[in-house]
């Protein structure tokens, strides 16, 4: 994805926008017929540089891996459409949006007692409050299922982060595009619509001074 200066988002950001509870996104692997794609939760392991997550075996994206390990897991968040008349001449619309994009080396997990360790840990993650749901090779009543299942390791090489709310705009004009969005959602209901504004203005506080800026 192309990402401008003014867009780009830090480390420290796409952290903590992911562990606000972003843990579900679309894994591409390249297939021997073309482009693979698999919307997946996964589990961010960020002290060790991996994201582990699981498919049913018959997954034709484990056949991608197999052919080509190299993938790319995408999260894409916090989007809405801004009509051209929001932003000033020439009336060019836009949409925002957060995205982050994790370039990664896949590894099969095919290991019983390993694939166990994959599931729970995103069982941990993310229903942390069932502590007797857990697997065990060989044991009732998700150790038979683990032939049906494998493991994936990603490592990560490159993460690229997006945060695109007209960060380039004058300030003046980014809070006139946040009560539209504001009032849009009033008007419409549209959750996205209220996240979008929620990024738009937590992005104008990073800004070096609160002048107008270059447009």
């Amino acid at each position: 994805m192309l990402i401008r200066g003014w867009d780009r988002g830090t480390e420290r950001e796409w952290q903590e926008w992911l562990a606000a509870g972003r843990d579900f996104g679309t894994l591409a692997a390249n297939g021997p017929e073309g482009p693979v794609l698999v919307p997946t939760h996964f589990l961010l392991d960020v002290a060790a540089g991996e994201v582990l997550l699981h498919l049913a075996a018959p997954n034709p994206l484990l056949a991608a891996v197999r052919a080509d390990p190299h993938v790319t897991l995408a999260v894409t968040d916090d989007y809405a459409f801004a009509p051209g008349r929001w932003r000033d001449a020439p009336y060019t619309p836009t949409s925002y949006y957060a995205s982050v994009q994790f370039s990664c080396t896949a590894e099969l997990v095919d290991d019983p007692a390993q694939k166990a360790e994959i599931l729970n840990r995103q069982l941990a993650h993310f229903q942390p409050e069932n502590t007797e749901d857990r697997v065990t090779v060989g044991a009732a009543p998700y150790g038979g299922l683990l032939t049906g299942l494998r493991g994936l390791r990603l490592t990560v090489r490159r993460v690229r982060a997006k945060f695109k709310y007209d960060d380039k705009k004058p300030v003046e004009r980014q809070l006139d595009i946040a009560e539209r969005l504001a009032e849009r959602h009033a008007a419409t209901g549209n959750p996205q619509d209220a996240a979008a504004r929620v990024q738009m203005l937590r992005r104008r506080t990073r800004r070096p001074a609160l002048g107008p800026s270059s447009d």
